[in-house]
């Protein structure tokens, strides 16, 4: 596996774009699409993970990249627990919520992986 030259081909980016796209397209979903306010916050909690991965592989001091990927460890813990909000007020069927949550795990463990090669620097 090729090094990452840029934020675009890391995993862990890569997967909260996919993370993003999912939380864009369930937005739109009625009766969801009526709940401005969190709708609005998957959204920024979402584009946040993938922001935060950016600004962190674009800082040159580690303590820097560090807090920016601890941000979006973060913020994707933020849209798994919304999670359960959609599914508590059925927005979501437990099936979708089990897809959202695995792949909200799935990227956290990537990002936590950037971390932990932050530390071994």
């Amino acid at each position: 596996m090729a090094t990452p030259q840029t934020f675009e081909d890391t995993e862990a980016w890569k997967a909260a774009r996919v993370l993003t796209q999912k939380v864009y397209t369930l937005c739109r979903r009625e009766p969801l699409a009526r709940d401005f306010g969190l709708c609005d916050q998957l959204r920024r909690a979402a584009v946040s993970v993938m922001n935060n991965l950016a600004e962190g592989w674009e800082s040159i001091h580690l303590a820097e990249k560090k807090q920016a990927y601890n941000y979006a460890r973060r913020s994707c813990g933020e849209v798994r627990s919304m999670t359960y909000v959609m599914l508590d007020n059925h927005f979501i069927t437990a099936p979708e919520q089990l897809e959202f949550l695995t792949h909200c795990k799935f990227t956290g463990k990537l990002i936590t992986g950037l971390i932990h090669s932050v530390d071994r620097r």
